[in-house]
Formats: C-alpha cells, structure tokens, sequence
C-alpha cells in the first residue's frame, strides 16, 4: 500500500495540481453544492468555462463555502463565438460579473476556432492581463503551432494550455513541446470520461494499490507534472479524486501506463484542429 491521507494539493507556479472541473454540471443547486464540498475537501483549483452555462452557480458554490476567495485558483474559458477583438473584453468582464469576482486566475482561450484570430484575440487577453482581470492568460486545445504563434503575438506569457490528456491519450509530443516552452499542461477529461475504469493494465495497478483506477489516473498524470481538473458532482466521487494526492506510484506502475499504445480521444469536435 502507498496511500496517504492528502493534506493539500501541492502547485505548480502558483495553480494547484488538482482541480474540480465542473463540465456539463449544469443543475444550478448541484454545481454550487459540488464547488462548495470540493473547496471543503480541499481543493483550491476551480475550473469553469463560458460555455457550461454555470459561472453563476460556481461563484455561489465559492461564495457558500467557508474558504477564502484568496485561497482560490479559479479559472474560466472564452467560448470561440466571444474571441473577436472587443467581445474578448465583453465576455470576460460579463464571466467575472456571473462569478461574482473581481479577477480570475486563468482566462483561457477555449478553442482555436471560429471568432479566434491570434492578432486580435490575443491583444485583448493581454489588455485584460496588463488591467490586472487577469492574472494568467491560458489557451486550450491548442497544438505547438497556435502555441507558439501565440507566444510571437503577445509579451504575455501563455501560462497554460488545457487539453484532453489521460493514460488512454498520454500526448508525448504535446508534453514535450510544452515543457521545452515552459507551459503548464492541464488535463481535461483526465479519466477519459469514465473509459479509464474498463483499461485492464489500470484496474490491475488500482488492485495493486487498493484504490480506485481514477485514482491511478490522476496520480500519473502528477507524476508527469500534469495539472488534472477531474468533473465530480457527488461528495463521494470529489473525495477519491482528492484522494489521490496520496498516491504514489512506484516505477513498475509508471512504466506499465507508459506502456499503454491507445488514443482514445473523448472530445473531437468539428472545429478541432485538423491534426486530430
């Protein structure tokens, strides 16, 4: 058994390297009681997006909970219908209002796609950077080259880019690329929207452990010096994943995940990037 009861979520430049993701927690009541049990737990990450329709309800769940707002990494996503010049600044300052918050943590750029133009998006998530909204400016589903156009666009720096990551779609060249350019990488969809339960090589390392395999999930992805957001809506489902901060896999159990040659990507909307 390498199971310890976790005390804190440790952080990557200032972010927590587990987060609550609140994708598709569209029942008002339920996500304000699930942001609310999660900062209870523990938790100090909390990711949202214009997108899920609950900015509303994840600032109520952070205002109900006995945790300062302080103590809070909280981050939100421009939909690409919002990524045009001055709808950027619109958008951005109408998702504080819902969150209740002067400022978030991470702004993300939620898609290269549809209204996203880097010379006029970029410039106006560095406006509301420099305005001090924002305190990191984060992209999501971005491949190395909007990456790095990004970084040519803007003095900024990209804190961060979200992707689908997870024992079933490890992205070795994306991790690679971000780690050479200093770029947080943080991991939705860490549990392959439950396909992470049926892998046998992590049912076999989850028995080993007597955890569950979500818990093996995660924990590799720390160990890759990944930021996972797991979405749980239930007390019991945000404690094992919280859980998992006292994991620790040996050397066998890496390499065993490491070894698993599947890409079973969740998320691949039509407004992908054509590389997917």
């Amino acid at each position: 058994m390498s199971q310890q009861e976790p005390s804190g979520a440790p952080e990557r430049h200032g972010m927590p390297v587990l987060g609550l993701g609140t994708w598709e927690n569209d029942d008002a009541e339920q996500c304000a009681e699930s942001v609310r049990t999660a900062l209870e737990t523990g938790y100090r990450h909390i990711d949202t997006a214009q997108i899920y329709r609950n900015e509303a309800a994840v600032g109520d769940g952070i205002a109900a909970a006995d945790v300062d707002r302080e103590e809070i990494f909280l981050a939100t996503k421009v939909w690409i219908d919002e990524l045009g010049g001055d709808d950027v600044v619109d958008s951005a300052e109408a998702s504080l209002e819902r969150l209740g918050v002067d400022s978030v943590d991470l702004l993300y750029v939620h898609w290269p796609a549809d209204a996203y133009d880097p010379e006029e998006t970029l410039p106006a998530f560095e406006t509301l950077y420099d305005d001090g909204r924002v305190d990191r400016i984060g992209v999501s589903n971005f491949e190395p080259r909007h990456i790095e156009t990004a970084r040519e666009t803007i003095d900024a720096p990209i804190f961060a880019n979200q992707v689908e990551v997870h024992p079933l779609l490890q992205q070795e060249e994306l991790r690679e690329y971000c780690d050479d350019v200093d770029v947080e990488l943080v991991a939705y969809s860490p549990l392959a929207r439950g396909e992470v339960f049926e892998a046998p090589e992590l049912q076999e390392i989850a028995e080993r452990h007597g955890v569950s395999e979500a818990q093996v999930s995660l924990a590799w992805l720390r160990e890759k010096g990944i930021t996972a957001i797991p979405k749980a809506t239930g007390a019991d489902h945000i404690e094992d994943n919280w859980a998992s901060l006292g994991l620790e896999l040996d050397e066998t159990d890496v390499a065993e995940i490491d070894a698993i040659d599947r890409e079973a990507r969740q998320v691949h909307p039509d407004f992908a990037p054509r590389e997917w």
